[in-house]
């Protein structure tokens, strides 16, 4: 696949450097961080989502910060799974603001066998308007819908404003989710602790939770919680993403940071 390629350039131009969690305070970091995870389902009909899709693999979750030549955040998560094929992913991808306060594109993808799908969406927030491009082997269709007057983020950008925002967030925060092409109400909150074991270091992690929020018109049928390390670092040392009777649990193996070169 096209977008399969084009990730595998972009990583033959840069010069990377892996370390856990112990070497990375070492690090003189780069623009990107690259976080690899291991993943796998989990949930009651995981084993039904099994028969059509893997059920476990690697991941990894890229963020590439401004530079001279950048003026916005982008992150990408890319799901595959060993033995399936380099056409075999999911790719979810996210351009914010320079302050990670909105995203400003959002896109998610996947292909496994004859299945594949892909969106697209920009946000133009001068107009008010959500331009959407949507494909799958039968169909392709373009959609404008009007924006709230409000800043909105998908999953990737709420993962990211958590990681800037881990030490304050100390009461429930309401805010609004993009997903699917739809809005929806949602609550920031803190839900417990646990600790990891990266690169040799016991790492203590508190976890936040992206729940939909109580009372809301249009309910949020996913979920999101995110486990990171109380350090300065604020490591995502797992990932839990969650839709209905099923969900995607990553855990941190290694980091990654380097500079893409000129």
């Amino acid at each position: 696949m096209k977008l399969i390629r084009s990730l595998l350039l972009s990583l033959a131009l840069v010069a990377p450097a892996i370390a856990g969690a112990a070497e990375l305070k070492n690090m003189v970091p780069g623009n990107v961080e690259a976080f690899h995870y291991s993943w796998r389902l989990r949930g009651g009909l995981s084993w039904i989502a099994g028969l059509v899709f893997p059920r476990s693999g690697v991941g990894a979750l890229t963020t590439t910060f401004p530079d001279g030549e950048r003026t916005t955040i982008s992150s990408e998560l890319l799901i595959t799974s060993p033995g399936e094929g380099t056409n075999a992913f999911y790719l979810y991808q996210s351009q914010m603001d320079a302050s990670g306060s909105k995203t400003l594109m959002t896109y998610h993808g996947y292909a496994w066998g004859n299945r594949s799908r892909k969106e697209r969406t920009v946000f133009d927030y001068v107009r008010r308007l959500a331009h959407t491009h949507k494909e799958t082997p039968t169909k392709v269709e373009d959609k404008v819908r009007p924006l709230p007057d409000i800043h909105l983020r998908d999953v990737l950008t709420a993962i990211y404003f958590l990681r800037q925002h881990a030490d304050t967030i100390q009461a429930p925060l309401t805010t609004t989710i993009y997903s699917d092409g739809k809005q929806y109400p949602v609550v920031f909150r803190r839900a417990g602790q646990a600790t990891f074991t990266i690169g040799g270091d016991r790492v203590p992690a508190s976890a936040f939770e992206v729940v939909g929020a109580p009372g809301g018109e249009r309910k949020w049928p996913g979920g999101v919680t995110v486990w990171i390390s109380d350090d300065a670092r604020r490591i995502p040392c797992r990932i839990e993403i969650a839709e209905t009777l099923v969900s995607l649990q990553l855990d941190l193996e290694s980091v990654e940071s380097y500079s893409l070169l000129k």
